[in-house]
C-alpha cells in the first residue's frame, strides 16, 4: 500500500453560527466575494445594499485578524478561498389567522464560514 502525501496549505477561517438570517439571502452576497482579494471583498461588501452585507463584513474582518494573528499570514496575499452559508435550525412560530386557524411562521437561521488562503507567488 502506497502512502499518499498531501500538501497542507495555511488557511485561516472564521465561522458565525445561528445568525438570524436565511442562508439563501447570505449566499447572494457570498457569491459576489468568492475568490476575490480580501481588500476587494471588503469594498464589495461595504457597498452592497443587502441585509447580510453587514454580517459578512464583520466575519471577513474576523477571518483577516485570525490569519494575521494566529497564522502569521500577510494581509496583502490573502484571498477568499471559500465562503459558504449552511442552513441552521429553524425557529417555528405561530400567527393566528382567520376562522380560528393558525399560520406557521418559519424564522430561518444560518451558519456562515469564510476560509482565507495566501496566494502563492
Amino acid at each position: 500500500m502506497q502512502k499518499q502525501e498531501t500538501l497542507v496549505r495555511n488557511e485561516a477561517r472564521a465561522t458565525l453560527k445561528y445568525v438570524r438570517i436565511s442562508a439563501r439571502k447570505v449566499k447572494i452576497v457570498a457569491d459576489l466575494i468568492r475568490g476575490k482579494d480580501v481588500d476587494e471583498a471588503l469594498a464589495i461588501v461595504k457597498f452592497t445594499p443587502k441585509a447580510s452585507s453587514e454580517i459578512i463584513e464583520k466575519l471577513l474582518k474576523s477571518a483577516i485578524a485570525n490569519a494575521e494573528n494566529n497564522h502569521e499570514m500577510k494581509h496583502e496575499n490573502l484571498y477568499v478561498a471559500e465562503i459558504y452559508a449552511n442552513q441552521g435550525p429553524t425557529l417555528k412560530r405561530i400567527r393566528p389567522a382567520a376562522k380560528g386557524s393558525a399560520v406557521r411562521i418559519r424564522k430561518r437561521t444560518s451558519h456562515i464560514t469564510i476560509v482565507l488562503k495566501e496566494k502563492e507567488d
